[in-house]
């Protein structure tokens, strides 16, 4: 006889985190500042209780399995509930970006085919506007003003009250689906990636490990990034499953009510994209000393990439940054830079230089950097697309065909993202696909060069394009946005980058402007700029580029 594994045949939810926030975490609070800024508190006994409620009223109310429950709402502890409790009741959540235009939400929600409508209370003038073009059996909104529901829609604090008390979790199958998020859709239509309990649990576990984002229970944790985008990426469930205290801040994401919190809840940890930590640095560095924030404050950053002088400028005040990388089709971490024993003794610019890249994968993601004539060589040269497997990464789009343009014959992603990888295995992105500036037959990187260009000390935000040119087919254009009181000129920070990169690799044209675009989630919006500067700054309206 054949030997075989003698252990359980347990399935992998999130439901389990559910569980032992309540058993083993009853008394860690759950703080969030509400849209009105009315400060609520609550604990994990208390999450526990009203999550169960919530799918046991879901599931009265006649939620079938799979059934699509979106989601319209801040971060707050609501919301918290609705990502426990929705897939308790054997639902799928769908957050709802609500920062992206009324077409693409209205399109989302009919795609997905969401049946259930949760709505804060403070978003029902946009709830309204989609609810006229998607059909929801029914709509609940929580009243977090205290104010009475609408008539039209029911109470979701009605609803938890009345829930059935005899509720029992259905028997779940790992693999089944949990949750659903979009892809931003700068080109073309949102795509939907759909996510089941065991990718789900998964990359949980992944982004609490040591070289990861490291949460314990310990921790007080305060996700910047919004519960619309990309589950948080993945901190709700995580530290409901650790036990670590969470601090929501709803619409609030101002450099001055995000330090105030960290300093009021001693937050210990935080998640979000650089624009966000732009404005943050910044007022630390204008107001020195006004906030007395806890010694071990991290900061793990993504969406984007953090410039090294981004990072360099929060050492300065004590504050260590973890760059991260991911997308919607990854869950979305893929990999986080945190530095290998034995890095500490490197020099301190090799030290930086190894922080302010994409970093290594995580545990079970497979990383590969492919070139035209195949897989690239571990220089930290030659570019590539970055292509990704694991288990919780798609590998296919909802209810769409098979896309050949982003997925590979052998079963890879293919995330559109060019960079190199180094001897080290860590990867370092250098621009999108779509991005990459093409010049005399030679690339040019659109990040490395706006990553340096905000290691200015006048510049703020900077966002480089291509624009046409007759002799090179594309030119770098440099579009800035300068701090409030400072001044430079295009002469000046090219002097500032000489020596840094190829002289032809130097932008030909500055733009300075007060705002950068951007995207529903905080990245810059380039295709904005490419259409508002191709004439402008295009081959018939300036000089030759260099070379």
């Amino acid at each position: 006889m054949a030997l075989q594994s003698t252990m359980m045949n347990y399935a992998l939810t999130p439901v389990h985190f559910l569980e032992r926030a309540g058993r083993y975490f009853p008394k860690v609070e759950i703080v969030s500042l509400l849209p009105d800024r009315t400060l609520h508190r609550t604990t994990y006994g208390e999450f526990h209780r009203r999550a169960r409620s919530l799918a046991a009223g879901l599931q009265a109310a006649g939620l079938r399995r799979g059934d699509r429950v979106a989601t319209l709402m801040w971060n707050h502890y609501a919301h918290l509930e609705a990502y426990l409790g929705i897939p308790a009741a054997g639902g799928v959540i769908h957050p709802l970006n609500l920062r992206l235009h009324l077409d693409d939400l209205a399109y989302i929600a009919n795609h997905a085919e969401d049946r259930f409508l949760i709505v804060d209370d403070a978003l029902l003038p946009l709830a309204e506007q989609v609810r006229s073009r998607v059909k929801f059996d029914r709509v609940f909104v929580a009243p977090l003003s205290g104010a009475s529901v609408p008539s039209g829609y029911e109470d979701y604090e009605a609803m938890l009250k009345a829930a059935p008390a005899d509720f029992s979790y259905p028997d779940f199958d790992e693999n089944e689906p949990l949750g659903m998020c979009y892809t931003s859709g700068t080109t073309g239509r949102p795509r939907g990636v759909v996510y089941s309990h065991r990718s789900t649990t998964i990359h949980t576990y992944n982004i609490t490990l040591l070289g990861g984002m490291t949460i314990t229970n310990r921790d007080v944790v305060c996700a910047c990034v919004p519960m619309f985008h990309v589950n948080a990426w993945g901190m709700p469930y995580a530290c409901t499953m650790i036990g670590a205290k969470q601090v929501f801040l709803g619409p609030h994401l101002d450099p001055v009510t995000v330090l105030d919190t960290f300093e009021r809840e001693q937050v210990t940890c935080s998640a979000g994209v650089p624009t966000v930590w732009l404005g943050v640095l910044d007022l630390l560095d204008r107001e020195p000393g006004r906030w007395k924030l806890q010694p071990e404050l991290r900061l793990v950053i993504g969406g984007s990439a953090a410039p090294e002088a981004m990072i360099r400028g929060f050492d300065r005040h004590g504050i260590n940054v973890i760059h991260a990388w991911g997308m919607t089709e990854t869950s979305p971490t893929c990999t986080f830079a945190v530095l290998k024993r034995g890095m500490e003794k490197l020099p301190e610019d090799e030290q930086y230089a190894y922080r302010s890249k994409q970093g290594i994968p995580h545990p079970f993601v497979d990383l590969r950097v492919r070139g035209a004539d195949g897989e690239v060589p571990p220089d930290g040269k030659t570019m590539g697309e970055i292509q990704v497997s694991g288990p919780y990464v798609t590998s296919r789009y909802y209810a769409m065909e098979p896309d050949p343009e982003k997925f590979t014959p052998d079963g890879w992603l293919r995330t559109g993202d060019v960079g190199v990888v180094d001897d080290e295995g860590f990867v370092k992105l250098t621009d999108r696909t779509k991005d990459l500036i093409k010049s005399g037959g030679e690339w040019i990187s659109s990040v490395d060069l706006e990553n340096e260009i905000m290691g200015h000390p006048a510049v703020a935000e900077a966002a480089v394009i291509a624009v046409p040119d007759p002799k090179w087919d594309e030119r770098p254009l440099a579009v800035v946005v300068l701090k409030p009181g400072a001044q430079a000129t295009a002469t000046e920070i090219n002097k500032f980058l000489e020596g840094k990169f190829a002289k032809w690799w130097l932008p030909d044209g500055y733009a300075f402007i007060d705002e950068i675009p951007r995207t529903s989630t905080g990245k810059f919006l380039k295709s904005a700029l490419r259409e508002r500067f191709a004439v402008s700054y295009g081959a018939e309206s300036r000089r030759g580029g260099q070379r």
